[in-house]
């Protein structure tokens, strides 16, 4: 028993004492128990998910069926067919599919090694600021995430209906490329929807005032729209506008909760002086 502590020994964390510095090597062996924790709750959530692969597989490839759906009823002549190219892309596809459902899965747990590693350095009100921001940030990313793979057949069937009709011809659509549209697709939405909780975290730590939103209001929402056409891979106006649109909605409810808080902020400063 004695010999096994020993070995684990290497593993555990430095002991934390109050008010204590933390010195350089135990910077890095804090560091290197979060990230073998990590790498363990990933490798455990993508074993599990590599189970149930077959599932995991039909709920990809659904936009895709939902999109061939749609172009039947709009353009009944073409005929998209999902290749799978390469004697290891099977194999390939399994790992890649496993590995983005282990991330999903244990996203609970290495989302708390990330807070566990970085909220020591943080003050009591950073650290509110830093579980509220938390707090907003994982539901609005997921709503991304849900938004983009649900728009993302209506994007296909608008791109594949861009096929000449004159010449008959065949859409091979690799799956491994596919599935890669779909994700990227999909992590950009997430990555998109967060803009808010960006906005009111500058907002809260005072980097940004709610009159510098409003005046920058105009550059923000064309900005948005450029990105949303610059950044959604399947470059059709309907995915554009999927992520635009609610992108900029985010941004003025952002700078209304912004306009609370600096009017708070105003209110408790001027009470404070008069006291």
């Amino acid at each position: 028993m004695a010999k096994g502590k020993r070995l684990l020994a290497w593993f555990r964390p430095p002991a934390k004492t109050v008010g204590a510095v933390m010195t350089l090597a135990d910077h890095l062996r804090e560091l290197r128990y979060r990230l073998i924790v990590s790498a363990l709750a990933i490798t455990v959530g993508s074993i599990a998910s590599g189970i149930w692969y077959e599932q995991l597989y039909l709920v990809m490839m659904r936009p895709y069926l939902v999109a061939i759906e749609m172009l039947k009823q709009s353009n009944p002549n073409l005929t998209p067919t999902t290749v799978i190219s390469g004697v290891t892309a099977p194999f390939m596809l399994i790992l890649q599919i496993a590995l983005v459902a282990g991330l999903v899965l244990s996203s609970p747990i290495w989302l708390y090694q990330l807070w566990a590693y970085i909220s020591p350095a943080l003050m009591v009100k950073e650290k509110k600021y830093a579980m509220a921001f938390l707090g907003a940030a994982i539901p609005l990313f997921l709503a991304g995430v849900v938004v983009g793979y649900y728009i993302l057949p209506q994007g296909i069937s608008v791109m594949l209906a861009l096929t000449p009709s004159t010449v008959p011809a065949t859409n091979l659509l690799d799956v491994t490329e596919f599935l890669k549209l779909t994700l990227q697709l999909m992590v950009v939405f997430g990555l998109g929807f967060l803009m808010p909780v960006v906005v009111v975290g500058a907002n809260l730590i005072g980097a940004v005032s709610a009159k510098q939103l409003a005046k920058a209001r105009t550059y923000v929402i064309f900005g948005t729209f450029v990105f949303g056409a610059a950044a959604t891979p399947s470059t059709d106006p309907f995915s554009m506008l999927a992520l635009a649109l609610p992108m900029t909605l985010l941004y003025l409810i952002a700078e209304v909760i912004c306009q609370l808080h600096d009017r708070r902020k105003a209110k408790a400063q001027a009470q404070a002086e008069v006291a």
